[in-house]
């Protein structure tokens, strides 16, 4: 078994997480170590931070690794569109906000 091999078939633990963010609940997913260079994985529309399930681990041996869920999506809080408006710049200031170290 070569080093690559055994990198490959290591897991690691990924930690399930909410924080508030401008009065929303934002779930999200982490692994790796706290010193470690950050990766955030943005997901799609219409989907969530469930896509990365099985990429998060792989990476966590390398980076931090913080995959979110944005409002509306996956486990996070799901404002009504009277309260909260859904645009680009609305989302990122709420990643902005509470995610990015």
């Amino acid at each position: 078994m070569t080093a690559a091999e055994t990198q490959r078939n290591t897991q690691y633990l990924v930690h399930y997480r909410t924080v508030r963010v401008n009065n929303q609940d934002i779930f999200y997913r982490e692994a790796g170590s706290q010193s470690a260079p950050v990766i955030l994985l943005l997901h799609g529309f219409p989907t969530s931070s469930n896509m990365f399930r099985n990429l998060i681990p792989r990476l966590a041996g390398s980076f931090r690794v913080i995959a979110p869920d944005y409002p509306g999506y996956g486990q996070s809080s799901m404002p009504d569109h009277k309260s909260f408006e859904y645009s680009f710049e609305n989302l990122a200031n709420i990643i902005d906000g509470g995610l990015v170290p």
